[in-house]
């Protein structure tokens, strides 16, 4: 059978970084409008109801114009837009529109887009990070140096020349390519682990998901399972974010630990508490940041959209970084425990001395009397 026509879709890239401890989106959306002649919005799911799945903190979606891309020699109009999340991303979609290709085209325009904005090189995000962070620049809460950052493609099938169900589609095109950016034929073991995270709520959608790509049919025009993909890959961002965090913190706790111990016993109460305030204070902060990094996307009733948000994370292996920032601070709380009770200790040595001189000095002074 000859292969569909795909009338509407668009290649979706994603460049997801960390650009900030925390970013104030009301005072960003005034910024924003201040600075810019495009109006920002808070963004919710399209299509889903708020008790079934909503956003914690509905991020701002923000409009950056086009940029030109060049893609099989020749030059396209890319639109952009962006969405700060309260947690300190920036998640930037570059998108191509799609009109009238075959599906052997449309599987070489998705790895043009790959070659030409992909995470391997740098493509145009540096120029839009900074057209972003410019007018925004107040809004951000400890802005951040290092450059962080996450990337995902999207192949998105809006309209065919026919219409065809999901199961149809699957027996007309193959999904391999497009889901790996391979051109060599696989093995039936790598094709079935390609293919595994496959998932249709009506007859005719279809959503396959990959580590760094996925697949969307949908012919409403419903972006709530883009959106759901994008905040797991913002999780996954921070929840790296906080693991090489504490990656840096761990060795400079055990030194300081090391050196307060080190240092002259009449003082070490105080260095013991200080450290530990600091330690207690950086688990505080931590904790609250990772589960505000959690919540950022509440599940309740959608079953459809509930299962490709949880295969997303396990694919993205969100939960094994979480646990390993858990882990990280859990080891962090013991530390600040022993310091706290080597605190302790030493004022309770401390007091026994005190408490000793000055029944050393009543004695004193009594015999003196006598």
């Amino acid at each position: 059978m000859p292969e569909p026509i795909i009338r509407a879709g668009q290649v979706i890239a994603l460049r997801l970084f960390d650009i900030a401890y925390a970013i104030d989106l009301k005072r960003a959306e005034t910024l924003w409008a201040a600075r810019t002649p495009r109006a920002g919005e808070r963004r919710r799911l399209s299509f889903t109801p708020p008790k079934a799945m909503a956003f914690g903190v509905p991020p701002l979606a923000l409009t950056l114009g086009e940029v030109p891309l060049t893609l099989g020699g020749a030059t396209v109009a890319a639109s952009v837009t962006a969405r700060l999340y309260d947690f300190g991303v920036a998640a930037l979609a570059l998108s191509v529109p799609v009109v009238d290709r075959g599906w052997g085209d449309f599987v070489g325009l998705v790895n043009q887009v790959d070659q030409a904005v992909g995470f391997r090189v740098a493509g145009p995000w540096a120029g839009l990070l900074a057209e972003l962070r410019g007018p925004i620049a107040e809004a951000l809460d400890r802005p951040s140096g290092a450059v962080l950052e996450e990337d995902y493609l999207l192949g998105v099938v809006n309209r065919l020349d026919e219409p065809l169900s999901a199961e149809a589609l699957q027996q007309r095109v193959d999904l391999v390519p497009l889901l790996t950016g391979e051109q060599r034929p696989l093995s039936d073991g790598a094709r079935a682990d390609v293919l595994r995270h496959r998932f249709s709520y009506y007859p005719d959608d279809l959503v396959a998901l990959t580590w760094d790509r996925a697949f969307v049919y949908e012919p409403r025009q419903d972006t709530d399972v883009i959106d759901v993909l994008e905040v797991a890959n913002a999780q996954l961002l921070e929840m790296r974010f906080y693991d090489e965090l504490l990656d840096d913190e761990l060795p400079r706790i055990y030194d300081l630990v090391e050196e307060a111990r080190r240092g002259a016993k009449l003082l070490a109460a105080r260095r013991y508490g200080r450290l530990a305030r600091r330690l207690y204070g950086l688990v505080a902060e931590v904790t609250e940041l990772t589960e505000r990094v959690d919540n950022a996307l509440q599940v309740t009733e959608d079953v459809y959209l509930a299962r490709v948000y949880a295969a997303a994370m396990a694919l993205f292996r969100v939960p094994a970084v979480g646990a390993a920032v858990d882990r990280k601070l859990a080891l962090i709380r013991d530390t600040y425990g022993a310091l706290y009770a080597e605190a302790s200790g030493s004022r309770a040595e401390w007091l026994e001395v005190a408490i000793l001189l000055l029944i050393a000095v009543e004695i004193v002074l009594s015999l003196l009397r006598h």
